[in-house]
């Protein structure tokens, strides 16, 4: 069957005929067959670029060899135990290695589990309620989270999930990114009662927005002054900006950071890294409960560890970033070209395109840039071959496996698809 009719057939048995809302396109989406390197193959027999790379783990491309390698050999010996492995200390020690706040680490099995246990934890050690986090930063599927939340919560209309009682986010209070003054006046009135700010250091659920010039350094300097925990999700920008993550990258050590993604090399992961005196507080050695049957399965270990080794091997971040500027820098003048008002925006190997005159800085900014032309742009670009993901408030990513030629396509692309959905407006 083509893609069209699985996802008629789909829609019988999965909710929407996908398994996540970010995946629903119109008029359907395409059903992958099979994926290496830098492309994508759909079961009609289409060959993509891929800039979505599975939204963002896939940092040295589709079934790298090493990666398959690892995972054909844990394969043979179990695919899990339920009892501690030398992998999970193998692992642990390169994350101590590579990031700058982590002393010890807590493996679980997604971003969000990640997240909601970092929350749980900061609550635990501090003894508070209340958590900070930005307007449109997604941080999971979780309760407290699901306040003006981004990502598919926003393509799809519901930055504030129904089923979630208000008594879940009663403690969970909002600011602005790059608004220190609205963050201080948080502060002002809530200080003593706030547990953590929990931000991304790089806005990837909103698009691609970037912390302004000292901005990370003063959420460091005012959860010191109050007390508060200072936690980075970086399930996102963990391994990707550079290997020590957006922390390193921007040079701003939080007390706790999230990661996953590209830690789980293509599997599921998720990772609570952070001080030594705060993380103690987990169970079984604290009173913080977290718990879970595939924490530290052998399986995201082996591919995680294979990933990690090629990214300390090869340390492809500066030629990672020269491509993704190459095309970044591109796509503002193929857009530019075609009479599109457009800012490209990104850092290090993320990037995302806002059909908006004005700067990006924050989520409003980002709602004001014009939805419907980059979603008609997104089907456009697909129809040629190149696959970005669905939605305006997600991020593009580049691996290893992406070329100069790669590139030299995409902008050829680019320059027919701004076009053609100008034309459609």
């Amino acid at each position: 069957m083509g893609s069209k009719e699985l996802f008629e057939e789909a829609k019988r048995y999965l909710v929407g005929g996908v398994n996540s809302p970010v995946r629903a396109m119109k008029p359907y989406p395409f059903f992958t067959a099979r994926a290496e390197g830098a492309r994508l193959w759909d079961v009609d027999g289409n060959c993509y670029i891929d800039y979505c790379l599975a939204y963002g783990p896939m940092i040295l491309g589709h079934a790298h060899p090493e990666v398959v390698a690892a995972l054909k050999q844990q394969l043979e010996m179990g695919t899990a135990y339920g009892t501690p492995t030398e992998l999970e200390l193998e692992f642990a020690k390169r994350i101590v290695r590579a990031v700058p706040c982590a002393e010890m680490v807590r493996f679980v099995n997604t971003g969000t589990e990640a997240t909601m246990a970092a929350i749980r934890l900061a609550r635990g050690a501090t003894g508070r309620k209340k958590v900070l986090k930005f307007e449109g930063a997604f941080h999971g599927a979780h309760d407290c989270v699901l306040v003006k939340a981004g990502s598919g919560a926003t393509t799809h209309g519901v930055p504030t999930s129904a089923g979630v009682p208000e008594e879940a986010t009663m403690h969970t209070l909002l600011a602005g990114f790059n608004d220190v003054h609205g963050v201080e006046e948080v502060f002002r009135r809530h200080g003593e009662e706030v547990a953590c700010v929990i931000a991304e250091p790089v806005m990837g659920n909103a698009g691609c927005i970037l912390p302004e010039e000292g901005f990370l350094k003063f959420l460091r300097e005012i959860t010191r002054e109050y007390g508060a925990l200072l936690v980075f999700d970086e399930v996102i920008t963990g391994f990707r900006l550079a290997l020590g993550g957006a922390q390193e990258y921007y040079g701003v050590t939080p007390d706790i950071a999230t990661l996953g993604k590209i830690a789980g090399g293509g599997l599921p992961i998720g990772i609570i890294a952070g001080r030594e005196e705060v993380m103690r507080n987990l169970s079984p050695e604290g009173r913080v409960y977290q718990a879970g049957t595939f924490n530290g399965n052998p399986m995201s270990m082996a591919a995680g560890i294979a990933t990690l080794e090629v990214l300390e091997r090869t340390r492809p971040y500066g030629e990672l970033e020269r491509l993704a500027e190459r095309l970044r820098q591109g796509l503002q003048q193929v857009c530019e070209d075609a009479g599109a008002e457009v800012r490209a925006c990104g850092v290090a190997s993320m990037l995302q395109v806002y059909f908006t005159a004005q700067e990006v800085r924050d989520y409003r900014t980002a709602l004001q840039a014009d939805a419907e032309l980059f979603l008609r742009y997104q089907r456009e670009m697909l129809a040629r071959g190149v696959f970005l993901p669905p939605s305006q408030y997600e991020s593009c990513f580049l691996s290893t496996a992406h070329s100069d030629e790669e590139v030299e396509q995409t902008l050829e692309k680019a320059e027919e698809a701004v076009k053609a959905a100008l034309e459609k407006a």
